[in-house]
């Protein structure tokens, strides 16, 4: 905004001095102008097409299940920890990654479900997940 006086009146002058907004206004433009060819450069590349069908197979699974009285189930079937363990040692040993899914109920105590846990590791049986039941949860 320009101040000054005008001729013999006296008044100052209030009026907007457009020239450096339209300078500035070309400046922008003649770099934009330049650098839009830049944004649009790609690289071209032929990428290999695939195609493949998801595997759907589901791993077999043994069910170990401890009650919080210390009575394990090997798929259902009762068990002592002698037969578990040899149950674990003749499955490790005729197929390795088959699934154990270990559950137990609120009561187990923590050092029982750690000992059949480390039992199953320790026969080779790398593939063991907890099962849970949200739905008994306190």
């Amino acid at each position: 905004m320009a101040l000054g006086t005008l001729g013999t009146t006296g008044r100052p002058m209030a009026e907007i001095n457009m020239i450096p907004l339209i300078d500035v206004m070309l400046v922008l433009l003649v770099i934009f102008i330049v650098t839009a060819p830049l944004f649009t450069h790609a690289v071209k590349l032929e990428l290999p097409q695939a195609t493949s069908q998801p595997n759907i197979s589901q791993r077999d699974h043994v069910e170990v299940a401890v009650q919080h009285d210390g009575q394990i189930y090997w798929n259902g079937q009762p068990v002592t920890a002698q037969e578990l363990e040899q149950y674990a040692a003749q499955l490790a040993a005729s197929a390795s990654t088959t699934e154990i899914h270990l559950k137990g109920d609120n009561a187990v105590p923590y050092g029982e479900m750690a000992r059949v846990l480390s039992m199953l590791a320790r026969q080779g049986l790398s593939h063991i997940g907890f099962v849970t039941d949200p739905g008994n949860d306190p």
